[in-house]
């Protein structure tokens, strides 16, 4: 009994303690999916507006500003990173955390900006995560909105917003 008391004894049961909030806390914290996108502001309008899906709360477990250091300036799917620099600070400030959207009880989207523009007047949206470029397929078909599955390996489908837009999301395995 002596040793529990002991200040090596409590210090073992505070790791403990300790251990089993962490568990706690990461096993309720939702999984995030995220998407790069080549407008923000058409992503929003197509994820809110025609897919509708709820604004999520950003996770207190999430960090922020990691999806911006994840490529290459070489790649050609990324806008470069000089080119994001360019941006009036006040924009990327507010650019940089998104927009967050609830796609099912425990699983979140994460979209940022800095995939690549292709062709005028088509959206790009990426993701390294299939699973993450199914759920959103599968919130297309649920809505019955028309699409084109381009590719299966990677999944890669092509639908419009409500003004016509064509929005590219394709899954790209690294």
């Amino acid at each position: 009994m002596e040793s529990i008391f002991s200040t090596q004894g409590i210090m073992v049961m505070l790791l403990g303690a300790y251990a089993v909030a962490m568990w706690m806390f990461l096993t309720s914290a939702p999984k995030v999916h995220t998407i790069m996108v080549s407008d923000l502001d058409q992503a929003r309008y197509f994820y809110e507006g025609q897919l509708k899906l709820p604004i999520a709360d950003v996770p207190l477990h999430y960090y922020y500003g990691y999806e911006y250091g994840m490529a290459a300036p070489a790649d050609p799917i990324y806008v470069p990173v000089d080119m994001r620099r360019n941006r009036s600070s006040e924009q990327y400030s507010a650019d940089m955390e998104g927009a967050w959207y609830q796609l099912k009880k425990n699983v979140q989207l994460h979209i940022v900006p800095g995939a690549n523009v292709i062709e005028q007047n088509r959206g790009r949206h990426i993701c390294f995560n299939r699973d993450c470029v199914e759920q959103v397929l599968l919130q297309i078909q649920i809505k019955g909105i028309k699409h084109k599955i381009r590719n299966e390996k990677p999944l890669n489908f092509l639908v419009r917003d409500p003004d016509g837009q064509v929005i590219e999301i394709a899954e790209v395995i690294s």
